[in-house]
């Protein structure tokens, strides 16, 4: 995304496209799991659901940081040099109930002034008492919102998932609309939740993505659809595409990795093909969103392409995200499960949809 869009409420997890040229330098970890703040806007975004004795839970946690060019010359250690974003939300299946929070704050680079921090050399970013970490192998992520906290380890069972070309992953027509983008799928988690008063302990499964770029969102893009998919064989699947103000795809794209796997097959645009299947209508914004999907991808099977039919179905309806208080936008983001042909479920993860509420203005 555009830095004015996140500043005029553009959001979000977000896939930036690009109208700037991008220096392609090969990936370096652990410093590239830090923050990137001569790009525009970065974010690290964790998913997952939760299990806490017979209740279900899906959880999220998302920083966004957005550089602000007015201020990068300024000496003044109150300049705004960054803005760092934070989005939380817990899904109860039970109840069918979200809740959700969310925060900003300055990074002006003066911690004995600033409220959020994004470290350059690791993951470890911070506003106030919501923090994402990593210390070795694992993850420590810890939100105290109005109506809900937890705090949880995630650790890897898996090699990261260098998304598209080596971690450039393309975002548009043009060659320079990409990003960097990694995924750390089948996290496993455990830890606390805290809800009415009372904590639950938890275990469950989760994914990560962290992504940075440069510049815009493509100029005939109003929204995307996208999910990131944990399946029960230890597979890895994420699928996206960006969609016209008349509804067609704009571009698509995404990846597969088998359980054990090391590399994953990376999808070519005309490979994904999203159908809706089931719309549900916000009470509070009036937008309609796809609640349930079709969605064919192409898998080569032996060295031949074979097309694959699979179900994305929400957990619960209602799971859009009001972040004017914050970013601005309206967006919906959810637990959902993953299907195969057979209605049989096969895996669980999110499902996120933008620009339903309003398409993205530049």
């Amino acid at each position: 995304m555009q830095r004015r869009n996140l500043l005029l409420g553009l959001g979000l997890p977000l896939f930036p496209w690009l109208s700037q040229a991008q220096e392609r330098k090969p990936l370096r970890f652990p410093r590239d799991l830090g923050s990137h703040p001569d790009h525009a806007i970065e974010w690290w975004y964790v998913t997952g659901q939760l299990q806490a004795a017979q209740r279900q839970y899906g959880f999220q946690l998302t920083f966004f940081r957005s550089r602000v060019p007015v201020t990068q010359g300024m000496r003044s250690n109150f300049a705004a040099k960054q803005l760092i974003f934070a989005h939380a939300a817990i899904s109860d299946v039970s109840t069918g109930k979200l809740l959700h929070d969310q925060r900003i704050a300055r990074a002006s680079g003066a911690p004995q002034v600033d409220l959020a921090s994004a470290s350059l050399e690791d993951t470890h970013i911070q506003i106030g008492d919501w923090s994402l970490q990593r210390q070795a192998d694992a993850y420590q992520a810890r939100v105290k919102a109005k109506a809900f906290s937890y705090d949880l380890a995630l650790e890897e069972t898996q090699p990261m998932l260098l998304q598209g070309e080596q971690g450039w992953s393309r975002k548009g027509p043009q060659p320079e609309q990409a990003s960097w983008y990694y995924s750390l799928p089948q996290l496993d988690v455990r830890g606390t939740l805290i809800r009415d008063g009372k904590s639950l302990p938890v275990q469950g499964r989760a994914w990560l993505d962290h992504e940075w770029s440069q510049s815009l969102m493509h100029p005939d893009a109003v929204g995307w659809d996208w999910i990131g998919m944990n399946l029960l064989d230890g597979s890895a699947l994420t699928a996206f595409r960006l969609r016209t103000k008349a509804g067609d795809m704009l571009w698509a794209g995404g990846s597969f990795r088998a359980a054990g796997q090391t590399q994953p097959e990376v999808f070519a645009p005309n490979e994904v093909v999203f159908a809706t299947e089931r719309s549900w209508t916000s009470p509070s914004s009036a937008a309609t969103y796809p609640v349930q999907w079709g969605l064919r991808i192409r898998r080569k099977r032996q060295g031949e392409p074979v097309w694959l039919s699979l179900g994305v179905k929400a957990l619960i309806d209602n799971q859009e995200l009001d972040s004017r208080q914050s970013t601005g936008a309206i967006y919906w983001e959810g637990l959902s499960d993953l299907l195969d042909a057979q209605g049989q479920v096969i895996g669980r993860g999110y499902l996120e949809m933008t620009g339903y509420a309003r398409p993205l203005k530049l």
